[in-house]
């Protein structure tokens, strides 16, 4: 998992205008696969977001994969990197990870109060799927 945030790290460090930055997390977030619309329910939604966040989780091989989508561009950019970097993992280490990528593309300093609340309840919500799996 370090290995892809200095990868995600090493690609905002070629922006130097936030815009751009948020052109780019726009752009990753079209590249995430369509959700299920069975997945696209209440029972999927991420509690404490601005947007609508549709979090689906599933384990295979002991390893957990999550599939996302949201109703915003930026959003869903930021579930597309969480999901980079979480998805396929053994679900302990999802667990017990701690994500480093987000202060270090400075991704939290630049959401709203609100919109940063929601990265918790997503990085939340990933880990509690994860810790499910885990037993």
């Amino acid at each position: 998992m370090n290995e892809i945030e200095e990868e995600i790290i090493e690609e905002f460090s070629l922006f130097d205008d936030q815009m751009d930055r948020y052109e780019y997390i726009i752009d990753i977030g079209k590249k995430l696969p369509p959700l299920e619309a069975k997945f696209q329910a209440n029972d999927f939604l991420v509690q404490g977001c601005q947007s609508k966040v549709w979090l689906h989780a599933f384990a295979k091989d002991g390893r957990i994969f999550y599939e996302a989508d949201s109703n915003t561009a930026i959003t869903k950019g930021i579930i597309a990197l969480l999901i980079r970097v979480l998805s396929g993992r053994d679900p302990k280490e999802v667990v017990n990870y701690e994500l480093t990528f987000i202060d270090g593309i400075n991704l939290r300093s630049h959401l709203s109060s609100q919109r940063s609340n929601g990265l918790s309840s997503m990085i939340h919500r990933m880990k509690a799927y994860a810790s499910a799996f885990s037993k």
